[in-house]
């Protein structure tokens, strides 16, 4: 379902996996998914073609490609203290540049409106999405979203949190509340990361399940 492509960007040409649905000319809309630290790997991939197959053209693009390129990391203490590094030498200026160009990429295909989904370090790009492209967006456990709450959204929005995640608190989770009323926030018994479903120790189905119902709500909405 999903092919490798490569999309021109401020910051260089950047590998990217792109799936589209069955029937490409039915395409319900599209959307940029946003990587966590650990690279476009076989997880983010799968996220993508999930997507492909509800309907709607997916791309991920590989945002670590200007510092480094094809990275796929392990989920271990290595993996995060490499993907934290790779993700400050990147900065959240340039990663916003490449979902801008992924999403002209896909306006160019035809699809007016792209809404983006973004996990963990994701999870924060794709608020700034909304907030500085306009783009629709679901932010996954986007713990850095916290010092950027100033911005107004331009966009819908909506948020998932584990109330069990060490790396927002609850107190965080209220001051998105407080600071973006017009955006929903889910808050789920589980910990960071509980989408992953290749990582046991983190993967919550049921949070996950419930998370991705509501995503596929807020896409059929956002995008109509």
């Amino acid at each position: 379902m999903g092919r490798d492509i490569v999309v021109a960007t401020p910051s260089g040409p950047v590998n990217a996996w792109r799936a589209d649905p069955p029937h490409r000319a039915a395409a319900k809309g599209a959307v940029v998914v946003i990587q966590e630290i650990f690279g476009v790997n076989a997880h983010i991939r799968s996220i993508a073609d999930g997507y492909a197959a509800a309907g709607y053209t997916a791309i991920a693009p590989a945002l670590f490609d200007p510092v480094a390129r094809n990275v796929e990391l392990v989920y271990d203490a290595d993996g995060v203290a490499r993907g934290r590094e790779l993700a400050d030498a990147l900065g959240l200026d340039a990663a916003v540049g490449i979902v801008r160009a992924t999403r002209d990429l896909l306006r160019q295909d035809g699809h007016r409106i792209v809404a983006t989904v973004g996990f963990c370090w994701g999870g924060t790009v794709a608020f700034l999405a909304n907030t500085r492209l306009g783009l629709p967006a679901v932010s996954y456990y986007g713990a850095r979203t916290v010092p950027h709450l100033g911005e107004a959204l331009q966009a819908p929005m909506q948020f998932h949190f584990g109330e069990c995640d060490g790396s927002i608190s609850a107190d965080d989770i209220e001051a998105h509340r407080r600071a973006l009323p017009d955006a929903e926030v889910h808050v789920y018994a589980a910990g960071h990361g509980f989408n992953r479903d290749v990582d046991p120790v983190h993967y919550d189905p049921d949070a996950a399940a419930d998370a991705r119902r509501r995503t596929m709500k807020f896409l059929a909405a956002a995008l109509r």
